[in-house]
């Protein structure tokens, strides 16, 4: 028979979870990456670069790195690493300082259409 010890007990913690680390200490404090803040939908595509020059990087930077061989965007890296969004900007923003991702924004929006064109779209849409 298993006994609890004494004291309040934490069941949101996991035993196979292993150690957990606050999101702060990933970022070192930081709650602004060194570049601008990345839009939620920017691909970011890793740097062809040698991954035993990637030994001083956290383990959440090298995921990073390998997530992005392929292009992906900034909250498909946050919900893969269960990671605020915050934190894997910081995190962006360091890998992008070094070189080792790239970072394509999507192109700003232009000139919004008119008003009447959009009635136009609805009332074919309705049609079906």
């Amino acid at each position: 028979m298993r006994t609890e010890p004494p004291g309040p007990q934490h069941e949101w913690l996991d035993g196979d979870a292993g150690p957990v680390m606050r999101p702060y200490t990933l970022t070192r404090g930081r709650v602004r990456s060194a570049v601008d803040n990345f839009n939620l939908v920017a691909f970011v595509v890793a740097a062809d670069v040698d991954p035993a020059g990637q030994a001083h990087l956290l383990p959440e930077h090298r995921r990073l790195v390998a997530l992005a061989s392929r292009p992906v965007s900034v909250a498909e890296l946050a919900a893969e690493l269960d990671l605020a969004v915050g934190v894997v900007r910081v995190l962006l923003g360091d890998l992008l300082a070094e070189g080792l991702v790239a970072v394509h924004e999507p192109p700003k929006a232009g000139i919004l259409p008119d008003d009447d064109i959009l009635k136009a779209v609805v009332s074919g849409l309705r049609a079906l």
